[in-house]
């Protein structure tokens, strides 16, 4: 069976690559792309794929809330999220039965994923209800709730600081150094990756795979050779923080630059 499949990303790089992986498992028609969570509504709904592929962390609309308009609409068709999130989070999904893949995605998971999908296209298998995925998002809620305050160790000391605090996290000599406005120590945390995680995606973004920054504390913007750009931020040094060219266009959309 081939499945007609859409892939919404709101980074071109992780959906050309997705969409690469597609093309090499065969028996999938790549119908479309979306680069945000409003365009893909619009998609899916003319184009009435077989499944999608729904980003979670996406500005605007996010992939929970594309999920819920296209069920309460009533053309939701086979969902598979695809997640940075961390293990709680899986657990959440797996438990209210939403298929997903784990970035950065596995090629082997990938086609459990599809074959999953195959399955439900060929029994006519309904997606979960909209309640399932209101606890799932419920869920996700409350391990957001718990991600408001970090620990960072300064001398001897652990001191909470709020999330919101944070002015960025870079990673030097393999341990990762969070700045906030008042203090400067180091995480716990053994990668960016995993400390991203338990932040709120929307605000801090990996602008460069050794730096992360709280995008509402970026006080200025230098342009910087081949079109990409330089954040300085609001610390005390006023840190100059490169942005890497996959998030430069990110940037450009977000700010309108």
């Amino acid at each position: 069976m081939t499945l007609r499949a859409i892939v919404v990303d709101d980074e071109q790089l992780a959906r050309e690559e997705l969409c690469y992986m597609l093309e090499q498992m065969g028996n999938v028609e790549i119908v479309a792309q979306a680069g945000n969570g409003l365009e893909a509504v619009g998609i899916v709904e003319r184009l009435t794929p077989d499944v999608v592929f729904l980003d979670v962390q996406m500005p605007g609309l996010s992939g929970f809330e594309v999920a819920h308009r296209l069920i309460q609409d009533g053309k939701a068709p086979n969902i598979i999220f695809v997640t940075a999130f961390d293990r709680y989070a899986i657990e959440a999904f797996e438990v209210n039965a939403v298929d997903y893949l784990l970035k950065p995605v596995d090629g082997a998971r990938l086609e459990q994923a599809l074959e999953k999908a195959r399955k439900r296209v060929a029994s006519a298998k309904d997606l979960p209800l909209d309640g399932q995925l209101e606890r799932l998002v419920q869920l996700m809620a409350e391990r957001q709730s718990k991600r408001e305050r970090v620990a960072l160790k300064v001398g001897e000391r652990f001191l909470l600081v709020q999330a919101e605090e944070i002015i960025y996290a870079s990673l030097t000599d393999d341990s990762i150094n969070i700045v906030t406005s008042q203090l400067a120590g180091t995480s716990n945390f053994r990668t960016l990756d995993e400390l991203q995680s338990r932040l709120d995606p929307s605000v801090f973004w990996r602008v460069h795979r050794s730096h992360l920054v709280n995008i509402n504390k970026v006080k200025e913007i230098v342009p910087w050779f081949s079109r990409n750009y330089i954040l300085r931020m609001k610390d005390a040094k006023a840190t100059e923080i490169p942005v890497s060219r996959a998030q430069t266009k990110r940037l450009r959309d977000y700010l309108r630059l």
